[in-house]
């Protein structure tokens, strides 16, 4: 779906856009079809001839240079009667894409980055949504919404560099050829921007299974720049990227604005709360703190990975362990599940499989929680539960995990006596993110006071 470049902004006729549009839409990700694929649009295409039919303008004579003034009449008559009849799917400015007429109330949601003033209708939405995930999931495609900051990159004013942060404007790469990569300084944003390891081989892979959407907080400016880092042949996302100015809620992210329907998007995203009303769809992304000025903003006190010189591994950073987690959901909802294709349901898949990874785990916390607090409320109870793991306040030999902060504790020491194991809650968190079990003993628990 390529709107945004080609659309014809000054056509005369709205016919002309309703076609391109339903065109852009339908021709998804292949631009061939098999003869089963088009018996099966065959129901689409009585809406789609109806959409497609351009109305001649009036003035225009016929092929004999005759008058046309009796055609006039007939026309302005069924052009009276159309625009009666229209339901008026959606809008360019003020003007309904399908009969022309100007519309005063505004109804729908605005798809400004596919194209600035193009707001679409309730109902057309679903019959665009409908008809790209038939065409999607033939060619085993779902769809895949990425956060670019502290998930795909991590940027900074540089104004905010540290003086250990300095020896990077010497080491950026060239804006000519981004694509070989991964440092840039963008001195006309007075900015510098580092992408995450693994991010070009995450998309190209991920661009097999899925087609890709960003979704980010920053203004469209920003966004259409970071986009310009990542995809800089448009390979990836066209003009599939999202801003805050696109979206419908202040301070919300939301999939009202994406062309796919829910049962077939997965995010990923390093902030939970920008996805109230989609919290299952979210992949948990562990947040990429290149810069010192990302460190500050979460309030840690540590080196940045900048200041350390150092930064994430490319094959077991964050972005190879979940592509392959994207590559196990892929694989259970295409060849795994044994009902209609059309009936499958993502979220189920992302439940399922991330019930797996704790999933032998009976775990007992000790002094983790504040006092009188309902220990099944917390955050880190519920993690471990969506983990697989099975979670109890009580002691019994079934308990393979002590999660403390204190090696002094009594459910501590009791899990020394009887060779359980005692782990950190950053064991927990670590398995969430990173879409896997890890070794217990790197989150070893110091004494640190005596009941």
């Amino acid at each position: 779906m390529s709107i945004m470049t080609d659309s014809p902004v000054h056509s005369s006729s709205s016919d002309d856009f309703a076609a391109f549009l339903n065109t852009e839409l339908d021709s998804g990700s292949s631009d061939s079809s098999t003869d089963e694929e088009q018996e099966d649009d065959s129901e689409l295409q009585p809406q789609r001839k109806k959409r497609c039919k351009l109305e001649l303008p009036e003035s225009m004579e016929d092929s004999h240079g005759g008058s046309t003034s009796h055609v006039s009449k007939d026309q302005n008559h069924e052009s009276s009667l159309k625009k009666d009849m229209c339901t008026h799917p959606g809008s360019f400015g003020d003007m309904c894409i399908l009969c022309g007429q100007r519309l005063v109330e505004e109804s729908g949601v605005t798809f400004g980055y596919i194209h600035k003033g193009l707001r679409l209708g309730n109902d057309e939405i679903l019959r665009l949504r409908t008809t790209d995930m038939k065409n999607l999931l033939r060619h085993k495609k779902l769809y895949l919404v990425l956060d670019l900051d502290h998930t795909l990159l991590n940027s900074t004013q540089l104004f905010h560099l540290t003086p250990e942060e300095e020896y990077l404007k010497s080491q950026t790469d060239s804006l000519q050829d981004v694509a070989k990569g991964s440092l840039f300084m963008l001195a006309f944003m007075h900015m510098m921007t580092k992408l995450r390891p693994f991010v070009r081989t995450f998309l190209k892979e991920a661009s097999e299974m899925f087609e890709m959407y960003i979704y980010t907080m920053g203004d469209r400016h920003y966004a259409s720049e970071m986009a310009k880092l990542l995809d800089p042949k448009r390979e990836y996302f066209s003009s599939r990227v999202i801003s805050r100015d696109d979206g419908t809620q202040k301070h919300q992210k939301g999939l009202d604005v994406v062309l796919g329907q829910e049962s077939a998007v997965l995010i990923l995203d390093d902030t939970e709360s920008a996805w109230t009303k989609h919290k299952d769809n979210l992949i948990l992304m562990e947040r990429y703190h290149f810069f010192s000025s990302s460190c500050q903003q979460f309030g840690y006190t540590c080196k940045s990975l900048s200041e350390l010189k150092s930064d994430e591994s490319e094959p077991n950073g964050a972005l190879a362990s979940v592509l392959k987690v994207l590559r196990r959901i892929h694989h259970i909802f295409f060849e795994e599940l044994g009902n209609n294709l059309t009936d499958r349901d993502v979220r189920q898949v992302l439940k399922m499989v991330r019930k797996e990874v704790l999933q032998e785990c009976n775990i007992v916390f000790s002094r983790v929680f504040p006092t009188k607090f309902p220990a099944d409320n917390h955050q880190l109870w519920k993690m471990a539960e969506q983990l697989g793991a099975t979670c109890s306040t009580e002691l019994d030999p079934s308990v393979t995990h002590v999660v403390s902060t204190d090696a002094g504790t009594e459910k501590s020491r009791w899990a020394g006596k009887e060779k359980k194991l005692l782990v950190h809650p950053r064991w927990i968190e670590a398995a969430n993110f990173l879409w896997q079990k890890q070794p217990e003993e790197n989150f070893p628990v110091n004494q640190t006071k005596k009941e």
